[in-house]
């Protein structure tokens, strides 16, 4: 498919625009689309805050190389850019995306026969919500699986926590929007401290990951530590 203006990129994939009301999401790999597209459009039919793919059935049904995602184009800020430009404050910032992973999690899961297991984001953080005039939106579903919702809380707050021991300027108002998340963690979800905790676990898949730099993967342990000393005792 022909691509139009690059409106963004991120680590593996580009966005680019096609006309006012939709954009081409393509990744620079060989990823394929399918899986993604199956849950945005399982989640929007369940009243979840993602973008409208092209055609009633999704990305499955189209001509666009199986590495191209034809969605919605949002119009507003990301989280990120509305946090770093004063639009909203940290506290707000950590309130919506835990309201955002409640909800998530609220959805039953699409494959697994698990009673425990919900849909998992995997990735989310300030960048990937848009905040459009209708509502918060959330992006990038590359990573989606399904699993224990503790999981998806461990991975957003390790994002959140190495940047906030990290030496960047925006290291001060991540830990302040990290604190503000694992306020609103409530009592279902568990993160555990024990070498099987979802926390633990999220540590090793960040520590997989390729796409992290070798400064961030050190910042590893100490993100932990952070994650478990701002985390709100159980009663």
């Amino acid at each position: 498919m022909q691509s139009g203006e690059l409106l963004g990129s991120g680590r593996s994939a580009d966005v680019f625009a096609i006309d006012d009301h939709w954009v081409l999401r393509r990744y620079r790999d060989v990823g394929d689309v399918t899986a993604e597209a199956a849950v945005m459009a399982y989640l929007a039919e369940h009243g979840y805050p993602v973008p409208r793919l092209q055609g009633a059935e999704g990305a499955g049904h189209s001509t666009a190389p199986r590495t191209d995602l034809v969605m919605q184009r949002l119009h507003g800020p990301s989280m990120l850019q509305a946090l770093l430009e004063g639009m909203i404050t940290a506290e707000e910032a950590g309130a919506g995306l835990a309201k955002l992973l409640h909800r998530l999690h609220s959805v039953p899961a699409r494959v697994s026969t698990d009673a425990a297991h919900r849909i998992l984001h995997l990735d989310l953080h300030p960048d990937n919500v848009m905040l459009t005039s209708e509502r918060p939106m959330v992006i990038d579903w590359r990573n989606t699986e399904e699993g224990p919702p503790g999981l998806d809380w461990g991975m957003s707050a390790l994002i959140l926590a190495q940047v906030a021991v990290g030496d960047t300027a925006q290291a001060a108002l991540a830990r302040a929007v990290l604190t503000s998340l694992l306020t609103h963690l409530g009592p279902a979800i568990a993160l555990g401290n024990t070498d099987s905790g979802c926390l633990t676990e999220a540590r090793k898949r960040r520590a997989a990951d390729p796409s992290m730099s070798e400064s961030e993967t050190h910042l590893l342990n100490e993100a932990v530590e952070l994650i478990r000393k701002l985390t709100p005792a159980r009663p």
